[in-house]
């Protein structure tokens, strides 16, 4: 389905503005239609006013649809501009309300149902404006094949919906200084507390109601103060709480939070103004209990995997310094050069895990490993006399620790051979290339990948290289991780200006962004 923002901009002649006002409706206008129990259709003019077209549209979760099918991308043409059957028909009717509704900026209602649908539906238009001029106007259509006596619930629910619906119309719904909601707000369903304009209850939902017993509640809770209730009920609160007092007290339009008794609730407060007077508020409530307590299960499991990540890194930099006095009591040369070369392979495994201590996921800032490892491998590798710059270009960006683990090792076996056998221990240039999103050659479909070059520019490589043949333990790990457990590929050939140049083309996963 296209979105709003395509639409409104491929159909209407809105400004940035009005189109930002109409995004924060359409986001918060579920607790309208829920209140409602009725359908809404988001209408606006066509750039050449010959009409209008649907942006938009949401259906209750507390009553049955009116409409079946999807109405979003419409046209309701004016009787002069009509293509007859190559746009859907549309009652006079009910263009007629939309034009109402948009000419004189008030809410407009059909006298009787409209069956034209098969089922009896009753047609209402809502101007939505913004400092005093209307910019679109909401079809708000109520299905009543099961309408019966309604309930106290049901009545407060179509008296706030009434005042928000007038709300919208006065331009005051959306909200400019709304704080910033909760990723799951509270809904209608989960309880509606009704207050009056000094923020006392005069009426509580069955939900609402349930909420507050949790938290300790043993009075009734109509005509009660709530933000004095629920500051008392609070196990954290004072009078200074100035967050959970003005969200109780309906007085402005953000979330808060309150514990007790082992029991979270969430608020959220919706003052009601009407005329510029604000008449009361509503407050919608939910139990987050459980949800909360998962998500301090999830953080200790957090904090206990980067503790081990910790502890991983520790036990690796121990083992590397007992490698290390073992290297130096050797007398063999290929001995100590063997335990050098292992402590350079676990030092670069212990430099991914430090770095994985210190982050929540398991995804890595892989630059800083890079810098550190090419630093390291080159300093274990290089003699007193010898000079290597080592160097980066471009960016590896966020990888996986499933990806950055066996990279790293590969890039300090990379750079040790440099040193090694490019450069002769002697002095030189080594640098490391990582582009991200490179084309991989002969690929059908361009994923995302990562393309590494590390070149020096020592001797070369011997005339008769083969990696096939090839009888470096380095070059077999660093083709068993690219090629066995990474899925890429690995090439090895001399560079045109002098030096040895190895590509690496790797598939990197579509959830990691590289820096920009």
């Amino acid at each position: 389905m296209p979105h709003l923002s395509d639409l409104i901009r491929r159909y209407t002649a809105l400004k940035t503005v009005d189109l930002e006002w109409l995004h924060a409706l359409v986001s918060d206008w579920q607790l309208l239609a829920d209140l409602s129990f009725a359908d809404l259709v988001l209408w606006v003019r066509l750039r050449d006013d010959t009409g209008w077209v649907a942006v938009s549209q949401m259906r209750p979760t507390t009553g049955p649809t009116a409409f079946q099918d999807d109405l979003v991308e419409t046209f309701l043409r004016d009787p002069h501009h009509a293509n007859g059957d190559s746009e859907l028909t549309q009652s006079a009717t009910k263009r007629g309300l939309l034009d109402r509704a948009w000419t004189e900026g008030r809410i407009c209602r059909e006298g009787d149902p409209d069956w034209s649908g098969g089922v009896p539906v009753r047609e209402e238009t809502i101007p939505v404006r913004r400092e005093g001029c209307t910019i679109a106007v909401i079809q708000r259509s109520t299905n009543l094949s099961s309408a019966r006596t309604p309930s106290r619930l049901e009545l407060t629910y179509l008296q706030s919906a009434g005042d928000l619906a007038q709300m919208i119309s006065e331009g005051e719904f959306p909200f400019n200084d709304q704080g910033p909601l909760m990723v799951r707000s509270p809904r209608v369903g989960d309880g509606l507390l009704r207050l009056d304009q000094g923020g006392r209850v005069v009426y509580a939902s069955p939900n609402a109601l349930s909420a507050y017993r949790r938290l300790g509640l043993t009075a009734d809770l109509v005509g009660a103060d709530l933000a004095r209730t629920t500051l008392e009920l609070s196990v954290a609160a004072d009078a200074r709480d100035e967050s959970l007092t003005w969200t109780a007290s309906g007085r402005v339009p953000q979330e808060a939070e309150v514990e007790a008794r082992g029991s979270t609730i969430q608020l959220r407060s919706i003052p009601l103004v009407i005329g510029g007077a604000r008449i009361g508020a509503l407050v919608m409530v939910r139990d987050v209990t459980e949800l909360r307590r998962r998500e301090r299960e999830l953080m200790t499991k957090d904090a206990t995997i980067r503790e081990i990540h910790h502890r991983v890194k520790n036990n690796l930099q121990t083992v590397a310094a007992l490698l290390r006095l073992q290297a130096r009591r050797l007398q063999v040369p290929e001995g100590r050069m063997a335990l050098d070369e292992a402590v350079r392979r676990v030092g670069s495994i212990a430099i991914v895990h430090e770095m994985l201590s210190h982050t929540p996921d398991e995804i890595v800032d892989f630059d800083d490993i890079a810098d550190r490892v090419i630093e390291m491998a080159a300093e274990v590798s290089s003699t007193e006399s010898s000079s290597v710059v080592p160097r980066r270009v471009g960016n590896f960006g966020l990888l996986s620790a499933l990806v950055a683990t066996p990279l790293s090792m590969v890039l300090a076996e990379l750079v040790q051979n440099s040193v090694e056998h490019g450069l002769g221990y002697g002095p030189g240039v080594i640098e490391v290339v990582a582009d991200r999103d490179a084309p991989h050659p002969g690929a059908e479909e361009d994923g995302t990948r990562l393309r590494v070059e590390v070149t020096d520019d020592g001797d070369g490589l011997p005339p008769d290289f083969n990696i096939e043949g090839s009888t470096s333990l380095g070059l077999h790990i660093v083709r068993a991780l690219i090629v066995g457990e990474l899925g890429g590929t690995l090439e090895i050939k001399p560079k045109q200006e002098g030096g040895t140049k190895v590509s690496i083309d790797l598939p990197i996963e579509r959830d990691f962004q590289p820096h920009t």
